[in-house]
């Protein structure tokens, strides 16, 4: 069967992009958020990043000729951007934990 004809990889793919949506719909109003709010955002976007940093993953190990057509087409496209998919999950990690120390600071 091919990579993009799994029903899990549909269903996955399908969810990611759904929860990413809406996290960022959430998002534009991050600055209206208490300080929970503000953390369970957080939380739930570190949950979201993981969830596709291991979906990425299969992509990379698929022997799927289109699996491994996307992940070039990823690297293409960031790589105009000057970066690579690592660096962009770097970079995520990064926000998020400065985010993280914002609160902590607001808190102090």
């Amino acid at each position: 069967m091919a990579f993009f004809e799994s029903e899990i990889v549909q269903e996955e793919a399908k969810s990611l992009f759904n929860d990413y949506q809406e996290l960022m719909k959430l998002g534009s109003d991050y600055g209206k958020f208490d300080r929970e709010g503000k953390k369970m955002f957080i939380d739930t976007m570190e949950a979201l990043m993981e969830r596709y940093r291991v979906f990425m993953k299969r992509f990379e190990l698929s022997e799927d000729f289109q699996a491994k057509m996307t992940v070039e087409q990823l690297r293409t496209q960031l790589g105009q951007f000057g970066i690579t998919p690592e660096q962009m999950f770097d970079q995520m990690n990064t926000t998020l934990n400065r985010m993280k120390a914002q609160l902590e600071e607001s808190s102090g």
